[in-house]
């Protein structure tokens, strides 16, 4: 826990950005019965019934220095679907950075052999040498 305390009282670098990031799966549900339309001084109106159209993962990025976030929606969150994230990190969101500091949890696909799993060697030593995790303690959060 104190890594992470230390890391968000440093003073703020904008070549070195602090990157919290994380997933959560999430349930696409439809209506079965159309809503009623919203009438002035109604609650909206829903039945209760619905139809489970699958699920769908979203990978979260929030950058509070920079009062920035980022969602993207993916099918899966594997290892390669995290690697992915990561180097879109480097290569798209903060190009110019010097290191990017992500906060992240233990998920077992948030390691760096997940790049290595992912991309050619060359390229995941490439986007690490900008990366530099730093994990949650067991059962705590960003």
């Amino acid at each position: 826990m104190e890594d992470l305390l230390c890391l968000y009282a440093e003073y703020f670098t904008p070549f070195d950005p602090i990157v919290c990031f994380d997933e959560r799966p999430y349930q696409l549900l439809a209506d079965i019965v159309q809503p009623l339309p919203c009438e002035p001084g109604q609650p909206p109106r829903t039945d209760y019934q619905y139809s489970r159209k699958g699920v769908c993962n979203l990978f979260v990025f929030y950058a509070p220095h920079y009062g920035w976030r980022h969602v993207e929606v993916t099918q899966s969150r594997t290892k390669k679907d995290f690697a992915h994230q990561m180097k879109d990190l480097v290569d798209v969101h903060f190009p110019r950075a010097d290191k990017i500091r992500v906060v992240l949890d233990n998920l077992n696909t948030h390691t760096p052999a997940a790049l290595y799993e992912t991309f050619p060697p060359i390229e995941a030593r490439r986007i690490i040498e900008r990366l530099e995790f730093h994990y949650t303690p067991k059962h705590a959060s960003w």
